[in-house]
């Protein structure tokens, strides 16, 4: 049996666990440079405000209704990551981080109540970090996932965990979903599926095989065999990323080259430790520009470049080399830019290289890179930069609504005053 535990509104639910006061209250988190909401409390959820709402837009909303908007604490969120993954360790040895606030774990054989199980992973995880979850459990991944949203959406009736453990459960629960909400069905599939005439996660199942695989691919047959109850998904299969991308808006637009140089070279940078976190190489990247579309009047301009490498690579001198090279294909002066990003495409296992006969990495870059790795996990941030990166910041994002850093950050730990009343 395989059990997906989800932290409900994660974001919002950490800065709560060091902010009591603030339960029961409207709360929100924007994303970066203060763009969108991200991140919703229940309350908030209440007055209307939508999931990437932007902040400009609700400015007047938040204030009137008390809402307490908070820019992303990525440290704070990270390490309550961890320390949340590091419970469900406690529970089983086969643990799939699947994001920042999700996870699969597989459950051992010799569990006796599958619920009581579910409900003791929920409150142990509620007792040390404060963060409410919301778990699904059922034989296969697929089938675990749409009982993580029956568990999530009727939390008064389930307890915030549900089971699919018979096979009438398995196919009430599936005549329920509908198959926009199924796992690993995007939007391209959402409607072909229902100009089918798809309607539900179970209708989904009673296709034909042959049309799922010639119209899905052999991805979306095992996708509904995982549904029938039939394991197919198993930890980490899914797992790698197809694409890796880091873009961002900036908190001043940019005109100059050498700026928007030094953002690239950053943005390159912290793709290539993604790449090498899942052992992947590229063999191709696209870099972008953007300028700032909300700004009436202004020159408007998208530029964007794709560069095939000359042979695959995880190593970060390689990746920057080349995104500066597109960089300055697309670059145009007198052009405000206000967003900019690089994506790493064609990936494949970096253990799989083909070699040429001409042209290969330099055979001192993978030592290089895993020292810089190493570095950088022991001391935190990025302490090793490449030399056009500015050393004195990764990202310059507008952040008005920082809430203090309080488990990674000395300055910032929580302060008790115990007095003596005797």
């Amino acid at each position: 049996m395989y059990a997906i535990i989800d932290c409900n509104s994660f974001y919002v639910s950490c800065e709560r666990s060091f902010r009591p006061d603030l339960r029961n209250k409207p709360v929100v988190v924007l994303s970066n440079n203060d763009g969108c909401v991200v991140s919703r409390s229940a309350e908030a959820k209440k007055l209307g405000i939508p999931m990437a709402a932007p902040a400009f837009k609700y400015k007047d909303l938040f204030e009137n209704s008390k809402v307490h908007v908070f820019s992303s604490n990525y440290s704070l969120y990270g390490d309550m990551s961890t320390r949340v993954m590091s419970i469900l360790d406690s529970f089983s040895p086969e643990v799939e981080v699947y994001s920042i606030d999700e996870a699969f774990v597989k459950l051992p054989k010799q569990i006796n109540g599958f619920k009581s199980f579910g409900i003791k992973i929920k409150s142990t995880i509620f007792q040390y970090t404060d963060i409410p979850t919301s778990i699904g459990i059922a034989n296969t991944k697929a089938l675990a996932k749409v009982a993580n949203h029956v568990a999530k959406k009727f939390q008064d009736k389930t307890g915030g965990v549900y089971v699919i453990d018979s096979e009438e459960k398995r196919i009430k629960t599936l005549q329920w979903t509908a198959i926009n909400r199924v796992w690993g069905i995007g939007a391209g599939n959402s409607k072909r599926l229902k100009d089918k005439g798809v309607k539900t996660a179970y209708d989904f199942t009673m296709l034909d095989d042959d049309w799922v695989q010639k119209y899905m691919t052999i991805t979306g047959l095992r996708l509904k065999k995982d549904l029938c109850g039939e394991p197919t998904l198993a930890l980490d299969e899914l797992k790698n990323k197809k694409a890796i991308a880091t873009t961002r808006s900036f908190e001043y637009t940019f005109s100059d080259f050498e700026n928007l140089r030094e953002r690239i070279s950053t943005f390159a940078y912290s793709c290539a430790e993604k790449l090498r976190k899942q052992r992947s190489s590229c063999i191709m990247l696209y870099v972008f520009l953007r300028s700032n579309k909300h700004k009436k009047g202004a020159l408007q301009y998208r530029g964007g470049k794709v560069i095939n490498l000359p042979f695959a690579t995880d190593s970060t001198l390689v990746i920057v080399k080349y995104a500066i090279k597109a960089l300055k294909d697309i670059y145009k002066p007198g052009i405000a830019y206000k967003r900019a990003g690089v994506v790493l495409m064609g990936l494949r296992a970096a253990d799989t290289k083909q070699l040429d006969l001409f042209e290969n990495e330099n055979p001192k870059h993978k030592p290089l890179m895993k020292v810089m790795d190493k570095l950088n996990e022991k001391f935190g941030g990025y302490k090793i930069k490449i030399a056009n990166q500015d050393l004195d910041r990764t990202w310059k994002m507008k952040q008005e609504h920082l809430s203090p850093q309080y488990t990674s950050k000395f300055t910032d730990i929580i302060q008790v005053n115990c007095k003596d009343e005797s």
